[in-house]
């Protein structure tokens, strides 16, 4: 398996280096590849600021993503639901955060002084534990 930068992403899904992205798609042709929450993260933010993508596209293109038969992605389950939020509305970044820390068990909940998250994610996800410190 073979892990991959923000930028070989970018350049897999954006197409903006003719020469990069026929790199990135062979490499995404030719390896089982593995994709990190971190790489995800900075990517979303890369397709969002830089290149002016809606959280709709972005959803769709790590939907797609994640469908490919040779990708695999770190903590699977909390990046479709942090996914599915996104094309929601949500903020990725909190929503995987908040996925991951329900995955791990944080069983006191999620503490975060944005009370729009914690609104947005209280109705994205009905019983779980949100809170203010």
């Amino acid at each position: 398996m073979l892990a991959v930068d923000t930028d070989v992403l970018i350049r897999f899904l954006v197409n903006d280096d003719a020469r990069q992205h026929k790199r990135a798609v062979d490499l995404f042709r030719t390896h089982r590849i593995w994709l990190s929450r971190t790489v995800l993260l900075e990517s979303e933010w890369m397709l969002r600021s830089a290149f002016g993508f809606e959280a709709r596209e972005i959803a769709n293109a790590f939907t797609g993503l994640m469908g490919l038969p040779d990708v695999v992605c770190d903590e699977p389950a909390a990046t479709s639901q942090a996914i599915a939020a996104l094309a929601a509305g949500m903020d990725f970044a909190d929503a995987l955060h908040l996925q991951c820390a329900q995955n791990a068990a944080c069983n006191e909940g999620f503490a975060s002084f944005d009370s729009r998250f914690i609104k947005r994610a209280s109705r994205q996800w009905p019983g779980s534990k949100l809170r203010t410190p």
